[in-house]
């Protein structure tokens, strides 16, 4: 069993919540969400929020906080081989209470369909807010380019920009 070792980022701005699944061995390595360097999270969301994007860890967590981005994963602990979100087993959920409770969260995005299905089922019911799936910026989607993604993920600006 791995449980989940990176704290979630979040302050009282924050407006949406981004979840993940679970992090990656890399991640966990640099206790640091989407720390794979052929993960395009940060080259996403630097292009859909017209911004440079992040190298360090406090950058990472600056970005997030100045643009009022909240960022977790979906899952607590679960029996995981390597980083392969199909070997996931016996997951639990993170209490996403903390961040609800701080913060006036207009909206949930899934970082994919993993999320999206640990999300229905561990999350869903106890969530007030409405939950949209992107594709996952994971090397694994090689289907999506850097583009397509930025231009799927660029719904989010809608949220921020309130």
């Amino acid at each position: 069993m791995v449980t989940h070792p990176i704290d979630p980022v979040f302050d009282n701005r924050s407006k949406i919540l981004i979840l993940g699944s679970f992090p990656s061995v890399k991640s966990r390595e640099t206790d640091f969400f989407y720390g794979h360097p052929q993960n395009r999270f940060w080259k996403v969301l630097s292009a859909v929020l017209n911004s440079p994007e992040p190298i360090s860890v406090e950058e990472k967590r600056q970005f997030l906080l100045d643009h009022r981005i909240a960022l977790w994963d979906v899952i607590a602990s679960c029996e995981i081989t390597s980083s392969a979100d199909s070997s996931i087993k016996n997951a639990s959920a993170n209490d996403l209470t903390p961040i609800f409770t701080a913060a006036d969260i207009r909206r949930v995005y899934l970082n994919g369909k993993t999320a999206q299905r640990y999300f229905d089922r561990l999350l869903s019911r106890s969530c007030a807010v409405e939950a949209i799936c992107l594709p996952s910026t994971s090397p694994a989607n090689a289907a999506w380019s850097l583009t397509r993604l930025t231009e799927s993920w660029a719904i989010i600006r809608q949220d921020l920009n309130e």
